[in-house]
């Protein structure tokens, strides 16, 4: 029989793990090392869509995850069946109680690669069983938000609703998608439980099933301004946009206007964006109704919009769909979750992996970030990835390097540093307050703002710099020098 969860709620999800994660914290336990302090950071290495900057998302989902993690006995029951377990482990599991402190990068910020967006310390065994939550849950809001950042970015000063419900990948993508899309800047969502759950706008009025069900296209309209008489809003390309539906929207509009009544506008589902919106706000405005609004959702993304507005489309708002909510163009987010330090003694002590792929090579240690702002303009500069024991002091200057091409130097002078994570969790104690999601949009809104326009163009953006402190540095390359001499003995 199987078991039935609450996508709902995070806390029904503790099962939610790769076997791995379960299987390493047996041998762990077993090898002794299930207590050792370890860290671990997620971070992803590349902007999908070739793009400069990503929305960070996924935090409080995150949070609701790890502040009430519990093994049931079902859970257990489960384990014990699958042969792969001690009873030691399992009895670790039923005495479960989550210990670990968490840092991360509040959702809202323009996020970059190679910074540690979420670092996990704590015993090996729950840093480790967290990875692919950290993971799933990081990853695919990030995804969203930054898809539909792009899409409303160029939408101008045009509304975007995320209309994606019935084309996401299950229905935790469609909610929680819902919500990282409104992160990124759209107005509202065609979801309602995400709406309901996340105190969200929704928006919605009908289909084109609502025009088949009546004798004639003008009698669904006269219905359905009889029931919404002040926010008529009307689709009208069920049979033909310019022919039938625009002038029996027109004769509906007048009959609401005659009763007193403003109506809202008409939406255009199909066809060719760019001819049919300005054919019928000329109908529109001709007709007597230039506040009527145009409203369009025809399988749209960042590209489609900025093409038909580039051809002189009359439109006021948008629903997008299935390239929003799938993030369609590049639906996969590249994060990874990888152990960084251990502790030993109340010593840090860095771990580095390495790879023949340059981008694959770890930055080691327990670090923290800074953004460096420009006092002027309060535009933002760089990220600088410190050690946990560095502070920076921005009355003095500072000069910063690329981690890659280490002659590329800059010394910043008239600049402020602020610090890009915030501490969650102490010793498995939630010690962060969650924002609602309306206030991270708006908080989205005004740190994309703080990026120059080079970072947020689409076509070839500048790189922003994610640089790394000397100390950092010199960590990293000590440890690529150690491995170095190692294997050159071999």
């Amino acid at each position: 029989m199987s078991r039935k969860f609450d996508v709902r709620n995070e806390r029904d999800l503790t099962m939610l793990v790769d076997f791995y994660e379960l299987t390493m914290g047996n041998s762990y336990l077993e090898e002794g090392v299930g207590d050792q302090i370890v860290y671990f950071d997620m971070y992803f290495r590349r902007v999908p869509d070739g793009g400069g900057y990503c929305i960070m998302a996924g935090v409080e989902q995150l949070i609701e995850y790890m502040k009430d993690l519990r093994f049931t006995d079902e859970d257990l029951a489960y384990l014990r069946d699958t042969g792969a377990f001690t009873e030691k482990f399992l009895d670790y599991l039923s005495r479960f109680r989550f210990e670990c402190d968490v840092w991360a990068v509040p959702e809202g910020y323009p996020v970059f690669p190679n910074e540690p967006l979420v670092t996990v310390r704590g015993p090996a065994i729950q840093a480790q069983f967290l990875e692919t939550m950290v993971l799933l849950t990081i990853n695919h809001q990030t995804l969203i938000a930054t898809k539909a950042n792009r899409i409303c970015r160029v939408a101008g000063d045009r509304p975007v609703m995320e209309f994606g419900s019935r084309r996401a990948q299950g229905y935790d993508g469609a909610i929680y998608g819902a919500r990282a899309a409104v992160i990124g800047g759209c107005s509202a969502t065609a979801n309602t439980l995400a709406g309901m759950m996340f105190d969200i706008p929704v928006s919605g009025t009908m289909a084109h099933s609502w025009i088949q069900l009546f004798d004639s296209e003008l009698d669904a309209f006269r219905s359905w301004a009889n029931a919404y008489p002040d926010q008529c809003l009307l689709l009208i390309d069920t049979y033909n946009v310019l022919k039938s539906g625009l002038p029996n929207a027109i004769t509906v509009f007048r009959e609401l206007r005659e009763k007193g009544h403003k109506p809202l506008g008409i939406r255009i589902d199909s066809g060719d964006i760019s001819y049919l919106t300005r054919k019928v706000r000329k109908g529109l405005d001709e007709a007597g109704f230039p506040d009527a609004t145009i409203v369009i959702s025809n399988s749209l993304d960042e590209h489609i919009i900025k093409e038909v507005l580039a051809e002189g489309a009359e439109i006021n708002s948008f629903g997008v769909g299935e390239r929003l909510i799938t993030a369609k163009s590049e639906p996969v987010f590249g994060g990874v979750y990888k152990l960084v330090a251990i502790e030993k003694n109340g010593t840090i002590i860095p771990r580095i992996k390495i790879s023949e792929n340059e981008e694959k090579i770890t930055n080691p240690g327990f670090k923290k970030i800074y953004r460096l702002y420009e006092r002027e303009s309060d535009k933002a500069i760089a990220d600088l990835i410190c050690n946990y024991d560095e502070t920076i002091d921005d009355r003095q200057p500072i000069t910063i390097f690329d981690p890659v091409f280490t002659w590329k130097k800059k010394t910043l002078v008239n600049y402020k540093a602020e610090p890009l994570r915030q501490k969650i969790f102490d010793h498995g104690r939630l010690c962060y307050d969650c924002p609602s999601v309306r206030d991270i949009r708006k908080f989205a809104a005004e740190q994309v703002d703080r990026q120059w326009p080079e970072v947020l163009r689409f076509e070839n953006p500048h790189n922003y710099y994610v640089d790394l402190s000397k100390k950092v540095w010199n960590t990293k390359h000590n440890l690529l020098n150690r491995y170095a001499e190692i294997f050159s003995k071999k």
